[in-house]
This record gives structure tokens, C-alpha cells and sequence, in this order.
């Protein structure tokens, strides 16, 4: 195999592969990156035997072959090339090398077989369609905050996407929950969703996805089966495992019936309770809120380390309510306000409380309230 390659084309290829890599792995050859080159592109495979990622991009192939070589290593390598450069990779497969030439830049990498490498099994998949990836980036960005990283409780360790009814009709939606905090986020259903199965997206596999979303005119292609799904650009295609369980009822922890209705400016809270979380005990990091015609007290008592205070105007006229959140809950549920204006809805000091953008009902949180 002899291909030659441009830096910036292999180094975003590399990149993707070795962040699937696991550091720490028993298995050799799951550290290393399948290249594969073939006509005038070259591919490069990853995986940690639940996510498997191939990158393809365009390169000079003066000889196609394919070999496996470290991901992490070579990914080092390119990124401390010079910007532009012509990368050459040479395999001649008896000598168990890869060499790697830059300018006068010269590297000699151990290789195991190409045989070894696993590859996942291909699927038939139930369900396949097209969604663009603003709309995708949203439904997992406003929900994997709240996803549990208790792993006893595997089937909360993902984000649960699955197609359900809402007040417009038929929605794809995302829901992500540890128990302390839950996200609910919609979008319309793309054409050819309807028979999706409800799948378990595993928290790695999120964040990885996260990497192919950032080109917004494009469009993603995903296939959903009961076990896997994929996830698939013109260049990158994800595949990976779902989480094999059950997620629980959601619906029966959003609270429907409270009527208290707190609106204020999200940046404008987010802040101050930033500010007053400073003194908090780290354990729990409890702040209350003190709730009064068209006023809200934030304030936090810590007899360790002190105590603070901070009064923001609201739009409130309902009667008095003092009620404790976490104060990292608190923030994470205001940063995903997009606009001006969040709208808490509570019931009372011990029940769960309802956030969303203003009147807008297609993402909405629910945090449960602490003792203070």
C-alpha cells in the first residue's frame, strides 16, 4: 500500500478513529485504525466492538492495500506535522511497518495483520431516513446533559430516541433522565421514521456523533434496528450498539398539574446562581429560592463556609414559595434556553418542577427539588 494524503484530510480522518479507540483495551488490535486504500480514496475503521467508526476521504493511491496500525500514535504524529504538508504512508507488508514521510520527516510504525481487525457485522436495519443535522444536533445536545452515569442502572446510561405523539402529531423525540433531572426534546418526524424501533443511545456513542453534526447543510442519513444503529454522512458513517433495556416510563414523572409560573431571563439567572453556588457546600451545593410577587431570592447557606444572597426581578404573582434545587442541576437546565425568557412551572416545595423556552413545548425539563 503506498498512499499519499494531505495533513488536514488525515488528520480529521485519524481524529474520529482514535477517539473510539479505548486507552485502555486487552485486545492489540483495537488500537488500531483499519486503513483501507482503494481507487482514489482511502477509509480509516476504528472500533471498541460497540462503536465503529469509518471516516473515507480522498488521497493519491499509488498502490492499494490495506494494514492496522495504533490510532492514538498516528494521530499524534499528524497533528504535530506542519500545516499543508503531504503526508506519504508506505506499507510493503512483509515488513510488519508503516512508514510515515512528511517533508523531512520520517516515521516507522509497528503493524498487525489487517485479518485480525474485527469488523461489526453488517444488519438489516428496520428503519431508515434522513433527518438534517441542525435538527439531530438539537434533539441530543438539550438532552445528553441529563443522561445518569450510574452504571447499575445501565438503561439510563443513553439517551432514549423513539417516536411519540405530542400535541401536533407524531414527533421524534429524545429523553434523557438520572432520576434527579429529565430532558424531553422534540422534532418533527422525518419521512420514512414512523416504524422506527425505540432505541437506547449509549452516552459514547452521543458524544461521537456530536463530531459528525457540525456542518450544518448536511444531511444525515440514520438506520435504526433493535440493536444497532448508524448514523451516516457521505464521508463518516457511526454504527453502534443500542443499550440492551428497558427505559422506564418517562411520562409518569412530568409533572402536568402545576400552575405557579415563574418567568425570568435565563442568562440572568444562570448567572446569579453561579454566584451564589460559589459559598455552597460541594456535597450538595443547595440553593433555595425564594419566590414573591414579581421578586426572586436566590440564596444559599453554608455554616462552614458562609452565606449568600442575590435578588433578581421576575415576572411571579402567585402566592410565597421557598423551594431547593441542586445548584448544577440549576445550571445545566438554564443553559439550554436558547432564548430570552425561561418559564418555571411548580406545584409545591417537594414536587418536581417544570422548565421550558417560553411558550415553546417541544423541549421541556424537569428537576426534582432538595431539602435546605
Amino acid at each position: 500500500m503506498k498512499i499519499s494524503i494531505e495533513r488536514s484530510a488525515l488528520l480529521k480522518a485519524v481524529g474520529q478513529a482514535q477517539s473510539v479507540v479505548e486507552r485502555r483495551n486487552t485486545i492489540p488490535i483495537l488500537a488500531n485504525v483499519l486503513i483501507e486504500a482503494d481507487g482514489g480514496h482511502v477509509s480509516f475503521r476504528a472500533t471498541d466492538l460497540d462503536i465503529e467508526v469509518v471516516d473515507k476521504c480522498a488521497a493519491m493511491v499509488e498502490r492499494a492495500g490495506a494494514t492496522t496500525v495504533s490510532a492514538v500514535t498516528l494521530h499524534e504524529i499528524v497533528r504535530k506535522l506542519p500545516d499543508g504538508a503531504m503526508v506519504v504512508l508506505t506499507d510493503d507488508g512483509a515488513s510488519g511497518r508503516l512508514t510515515v514521510e512528511a517533508g523531512r520527516s520520517n516515521f516507522s510504525l509497528a503493524t498487525l495483520p489487517k485479518e485480525d481487525f474485527p469488523v461489526m457485522a453488517s444488519t438489516d436495519y428496520d428503519s431508515n431516513f434522513a433527518i438534517a443535522a441542525p435538527v439531530l444536533r438539537r434533539l441530543f445536545d438539550k438532552s445528553k446533559f441529563a443522561i445518569s452515569t450510574e452504571e447499575t442502572r445501565y438503561y439510563l446510561n443513553g439517551v432514549y430516541m423513539h417516536v411519540s405523539d405530542a400535541e401536533s402529531g407524531q414527533v421524534l423525540r429524545c429523553v434523557a433522565t438520572d432520576g434527579h433531572r429529565l430532558a424531553r426534546v422534540d422534532a418533527p418526524l422525518p419521512a420514512g421514521a414512523a416504524d422506527m424501533p425505540g432505541v437506547i443511545v449509549p452516552r459514547k456513542t452521543v458524544g461521537e456523533l456530536r463530531k459528525l453534526l457540525d456542518d450544518d447543510d448536511m444531511e444525515i442519513a440514520v438506520s435504526v434496528s433493535e440493536a444497532k444503529i448508524r448514523f451516516a454522512t457521505p464521508d463518516i458513517t457511526l454504527t453502534s450498539k443500542v443499550i440492551d433495556g428497558t427505559f422506564p416510563d418517562y411520562t409518569r414523572v412530568i409533572p402536568v398539574g402545576n400552575t405557579r409560573k415563574l418567568e425570568v431571563d435565563a442568562s440572568e439567572f444562570a448567572k446569579a446562581v453561579d454566584r451564589v453556588a460559589t459559598v455552597s457546600s460541594e456535597r450538595s451545593r443547595a440553593v433555595k429560592l425564594s419566590l414573591d410577587e414579581d421578586k426572586l431570592t436566590l440564596s444559599v447557606n453554608a455554616p462552614d463556609a458562609g452565606a449568600a444572597e442575590e435578588e433578581l426581578v421576575v415576572a411571579y404573582n402567585d402566592e410565597h414559595l421557598e423551594i431547593g434545587f441542586n445548584a448544577k442541576y440549576l445550571l445545566e437546565i438554564a443553559s439550554q434556553v436558547d432564548r430570552e425568557n425561561a418559564v418555571f412551572l411548580f406545584n409545591s416545595s417537594g414536587d418536581p418542577t417544570l422548565m421550558r423556552e417560553g411558550n415553546d413545548t417541544s423541549a421541556v425539563y424537569v428537576v426534582m427539588p432538595m431539602r435546605v
